[in-house]
């Protein structure tokens, strides 16, 4: 898809995101907002994924397919809508989203069988390890697919991220690619005040990562150009760091950069508000 194409797609999730937490006045618009650029150049550019028919055919082995982790799971809506608007399921179920009986909680869940999850996410700190083994997995079995896994920049304040992190390079875990997303904030405030992460780039080059930055994380193109490079540094031995700086609640300008949107839903008013600024490309759900 072109570089428009990708943008329009996004700007339809934006509005799934902040339809979604409105409508159960529950969930995590920030953090949603600001990964859209990256879950959507993902899925509809970069991931090699099985298809039947022009739509996305699941499958929880995921074999000879690229797979994506969601670690930070309480972004969920962000992957809920990219998932939808791909056709893993239908585009109407997001109205479930976080009530009760729905595949969509809060945080995905494997026991809802919803096409696209593979594991149940939200406790943050384990989904790199997950990852890595998917990706051990895909070496011992001569799978040539790539593994994709995104974590939140506050979640680095986990001791069992730092355990992976020291695993994947000295077991040559080169077909894994692993995202920060460096939105500077967390529940509690901005991360450098809660405790400060320092430099994340070089603390993973010491562990022994290859580590690349993707300074406009809200860029679509320039978050393609970062997948592009970040693919063709795969293969040689080390797995991949992609640091990828967003804004909090990127797109609706009265969320952005403030850690209050982490997980607070919009009134009334304000979905009005937000999308009045988010185009409508896709049809609303």
């Amino acid at each position: 898809m072109e570089v428009e194409q990708l943008e329009k797609v996004a700007s339809q999730v934006r509005r799934d995101i902040v339809r979604m937490v409105h409508g159960c006045q529950s969930g995590h618009p920030g953090g949603s907002l600001g990964c859209t650029e990256l879950l959507v150049a993902l899925y509809f550019e970069r991931m090699q994924l099985k298809e039947q028919d022009g739509k996305p055919v699941f499958d929880m082995n995921g074999k000879d397919e690229d797979l994506f982790f969601l670690s930070n799971g309480h972004i969920s809506p962000v992957w809920y809508s990219t998932l939808a608007r791909k056709g893993y399921f239908p585009v109407e179920e997001m109205a479930t989203f976080r009530k009760l009986d729905s595949r969509l909680q809060g945080h995905p869940t494997t026991h809802e069988h919803l096409e696209g999850i593979r594991i149940a996410s939200g406790s943050l700190g384990q989904g790199m390890s997950v990852a890595i083994g998917a990706a051990l997995a895909k070496k011992l079995n001569n799978d040539k697919g790539h593994v994709y896994v995104l974590m939140g920049d506050g979640e680095q304040q986990e001791g069992q991220v730092w355990e992976a992190a020291t695993f994947a390079p000295h077991h040559q875990v080169d077909n894994l690619v692993a995202f920060i997303d460096l939105n500077g904030q967390q529940i509690d405030g901005p991360t450098v005040k809660v405790m400060n992460n320092r430099d994340l780039g070089k603390k993973y080059e010491a562990f022994g990562w290859e580590v690349i930055s993707i300074e406009e994380g809200n860029d679509m193109a320039a978050v393609l150009k970062g997948l592009y490079e970040a693919k063709s540094r795969l293969g040689h031995g080390r797995p991949i760091m992609v640091l990828l700086h967003t804004g909090m609640g990127f797109g609706v300008d009265f969320m952005m950069g403030s850690h209050k949107w982490h997980g607070v839903a919009p009134n009334d008013e304000q979905l009005a508000a937000a999308l009045g600024q988010l185009e409508e490309t896709m049809g609303d759900y």
